[in-house]
């Protein structure tokens, strides 16, 4: 049987970073092609026998040379809050796959919407719906056509997005305590079901591993698998977390959307696309969501897919404290998804 080809695109960020760590460890190395902006980031995985092409979102004709001889393609989502944009490149690089003969995608999407609903009140959700409604119309019309859509789990990693852009090394005076955490959201009710990263990669290259193993014998064809974490945490509970982390008493202030909006913090959020403050309105869109029970929904597939009880969101916030620098926490650092 002929050996199948996993092509990992982009490979940058947290979770490409890991799906490819993992991939390495299972995989002769000659079976990956590894897509990147700037492949020259990837020289150790060259040097070990991987296929490193540059491919860019932002530069549709790179695409279709980079997925030469792709047979599964992971396509990570592009890290963006600008929904139309987000959809057109997604839409551009499937395209691009399936010009070049690639037979079955992995669209790493997110774990808002519940469990494989169609609706959201998150704007960083739209995009997704929008990517996973059109595989589903590919598939539709090409039935040797497959995919799997993968809803990643909110990333443990990621709390500051959801407490107001706060930074545990940020040190409280007298004068400011910093004991508050501002946000839409009086913190009760349905919470997030927070998954470490590493551990959404390695499920994620273990579903890669599985499929070019044996295609007629993958349960997920033309699925969504939503990973979670192994329960969800409120706001009030995450917060609460925090405090005890850094040994500190930590509270929501439930506050209008404007008036989180005003905060220095939130007015300098700053991800692809846009100045300043410009996405995050958008972005406070997610409080509903939570508010709503969107990304609370758990499911066994993390823990059944790694062979382990994921890590507990108390446990990853201790070692990601203890060890990242206070630059790790600002806004325009943290991995989005």
């Amino acid at each position: 049987m002929r050996v199948l080809n996993i092509g990992v695109f982009p490979v940058s960020g947290g979770l490409g970073s890991s799906i490819v760590r993992h991939l390495m460890k299972v995989i002769t190395p000659s079976q990956l092609t590894l897509c990147a902006r700037y492949p020259e980031k990837l020289a150790r995985e060259k040097d070990q026998g991987a296929i490193v092409r540059r491919a860019d979102y932002n530069d549709r004709t790179s695409l279709d040379p980079a997925f030469e001889g792709v047979d599964v393609l992971n396509l990570i989502s592009y890290a963006s809050n600008e929904i139309e944009h987000r959809i057109k490149v997604h839409r551009d690089a499937i395209d691009a796959a399936r010009r070049m003969g690639v037979l079955h995608i992995v669209y790493t999407s997110l774990a808002f919407a519940g469990d494989g609903l169609p609706t959201t009140a998150a704007d960083v959700m739209r995009a997704h719906l929008a990517t996973e409604t059109y595989l589903a119309e590919i598939r539709a019309h090409d039935p040797s056509f497959t995919y799997t859509i993968i809803r990643e789990g909110v990333y443990s990693e990621s709390f500051p997005l959801y407490t107001g852009f706060f930074n545990p090394k940020d040190q409280p005076t007298p004068d400011d305590p910093k004991d508050t955490i501002a946000i839409p959201h009086d913190g009760l009710g349905p919470g997030i079901a927070w998954a470490k990263q590493d551990e959404l990669g390695e499920a994620t290259a273990r579903l890669l591993v599985r499929y070019v193993r044996d295609p007629s014998d993958f349960p997920y064809l033309n699925q969504t698998v939503l990973l979670s974490g192994p329960r969800a945490v409120s706001l009030a509970e995450t917060v609460e977390i925090l405090g005890r982390v850094l040994n500190r008493k930590l509270q929501i202030r439930p506050v209008s959307v404007d008036e989180y909006l005003d905060q220095p913090k939130v007015k300098n959020f700053l991800y692809y696309g846009g100045g300043a403050g410009t996405l995050a309105r958008s972005w406070a869109t997610v409080f509903e969501a939570i508010r709503r029970g969107e990304c609370s929904v758990t499911t066994s597939f993390l823990r059944e897919i790694i062979g382990r009880e994921p890590e507990d969101f108390e446990t990853t916030v201790r070692k990601l404290v203890a060890v990242e620098p206070k630059e790790a926490f600002e806004s325009d650092q943290i991995e989005t998804q």
